[in-house]
Parts: structure tokens; C-alpha cells; sequence
């Protein structure tokens, strides 16, 4: 299984660690019972090596709604400072330290996001990227970056009936960063003129997180995971945040 090693510069281009949540090897473990097509067989290889809905409730939820358009603080933007990447712009609010992510490799390793004040970090991909990942996906019908978000969100633990399903369950896990206390975790999903994508959040009395997947018309890929210290930012800001995403013509510096 081939699966993502990301490294993650600031502005000062520092390394400050590895992005996305955690090593699924389990995945490798379960395509030798996959010939059995057992849904009790698969569930208990990811409940081993994962968890179950009681455990991780991430691995149960879905969107419980979808954002259509959603009215945007144009006043709140005026205080956002725009930033510029390597294949993303987009505007910040003040306070938070901004780190972009980058592919390195091919593997997965469990690495926590390092900053310890207010952070955000940013992830560009381009269109198909996941597609060219992982390319038997397409037997499935899974055709584009939207089309993988899409279908590794609305997977389900208590949805599992094939290896398929089994892989999804695991991606989701994989996708998601540490978003604090489970239990109280939400999913919207969002659709604008631009973009459209998934809103995963816990929003806590001292601590907020937020982690946004936005997929633009042209099939380029974003994560913005933000780490809120403070709890300064709602749903609301976090969507006038992603209204400002857009690809960036700055090229990767060579290696």
C-alpha cells in the first residue's frame, strides 16, 4: 500500500516536523483475509488496530449537514494577512504561526503537528494526485481527488462489508489530525462557487480545532488543518478563511 510522508516548512522554510495523522500498516495485515470477504473479519483487524465508533467516533461520523454557499464576513476578511506558497494563497488571521506541508516520500509514519502556539497548516496537491496514488481506485469508480475525499469521509466502521470499505475506514484515520477530544468532534461538508469539501472541528472552551479538505473545480487538493489556542475562530471564520484559497503560480523551489 502505497500511503504519504509530508514535511513541513514556515515562512522561514524551517523543518518543524511530519504532516497527517497516523502509519496504518494494518491495511497491509488485512489483504491476506481479504479472499474471505468477511465484514466480522475486516471490522476486527481495524477494531485491533484502529478502534471502533465507541473508541474513535471519528470513524463514524458523516457530514450532518451541507454548507451551500454560506455567507461570508467581509469585514472579517479586511483582518486576515494574505500569505503565499508554493501551489497555495490564502489569508490568515494574525497570531496564528503558518506552516506548509509537502510530500517527501512514499510512507506513513504518525508524526503530531510540533508548534505549540496558535497554528495552521497548509497542504497543496494536484489535480488526480490521489488518484495516481493509489490507481486501482478507479475499479471503484473513484475518478478525482473529490470523488476520494468524498467517499474517505462518509466511511463508516459500522459500514464495513468489503476490503473497499476497509480501506476507506483506514484512510480517514490516516487523513485526520489530532482534532483533541473525539467525542465532541462535527462534520459539515461545503459547497461554494470555487470549491467545495469537508469541515471536520471540535470546538472546545480553551482550545478549537478545525480540518478543512477543499477540493477546487479543477481538482486541485487542499488541507488547512488549524490548531486554535484561545478559541478564537467559529465555523464561520474558518469557511471566510477557505474563501480566500486559491493556487498559487509560485513553483516549488528544486530540492
Amino acid at each position: 500500500m502505497q500511503v504519504l510522508f509530508f514535511r513541513q516548512c514556515t515562512m522561514k522554510r524551517n523543518r518543524v516536523g511530519k504532516y497527517i495523522a497516523p502509519a496504518i500498516i494494518l491495511f497491509v495485515a488485512i489483504l491476506f483475509v481479504a479472499k474471505f470477504g468477511r465484514p466480522a473479519i475486516l471490522k476486527a483487524y481495524v477494531q485491533t488496530g484502529i478502534g471502533n465508533c465507541r473508541t474513535m467516533p471519528l470513524l463514524c461520523i458523516i457530514p450532518e449537514k451541507e454548507l451551500v454557499n454560506p455567507e461570508i464576513d467581509k469585514a472579517y476578511l479586511q483582518e486576515l494577512l494574505p500569505y503565499t506558497f508554493p501551489g497555495i494563497e490564502i489569508s490568515i488571521p494574525k497570531g496564528f504561526t503558518v506552516i506548509k506541508g509537502e510530500v517527501t516520500r512514499i510512507y506513513y509514519k504518525r508524526k503530531k503537528y510540533t508548534a505549540k502556539s496558535p497554528a495552521i497548516y497548509l497542504l497543496y496537491q494536484k489535480p488526480n494526485f490521489f488518484i495516481n496514488l493509489f490507481p486501482q481506485l478507479q475499479k471503484q469508480g473513484i475518478e478525482n481527488n473529490y470523488e476520494f475525499v468524498n467517499r474517505t469521509m462518509h466511511a463508516q466502521f459500522i459500514n464495513i462489508d468489503n476490503l473497499t470499505d476497509t480501506f476507506f475506514v483506514i484512510m480517514k484515520s490516516a487523513f485526520t489530525p489530532n482534532l483533541g477530544e473525539q467525542k465532541n468532534i462535527k462534520m459539515v461538508k461545503f459547497k461554494t462557487s470555487d470549491k467545495k469539501g469537508f469541515i471536520t472541528y471540535n470546538l472546545a472552551p480553551s482550545e478549537n480545532y478545525f480540518d478543512c479538505d477543499a477540493i477546487s473545480d479543477d481538482d486541485a487538493f487542499f488541507k488547512i488543518y488549524i490548531k486554535d489556542e484561545g478559541a478564537r475562530l467559529d465555523l464561520d471564520k474558518v469557511l471566510a478563511i477557505i474563501s480566500t484559497l486559491k493556487t498559487s503560480n509560485i513553483l516549488d523551489t528544486p530540492k
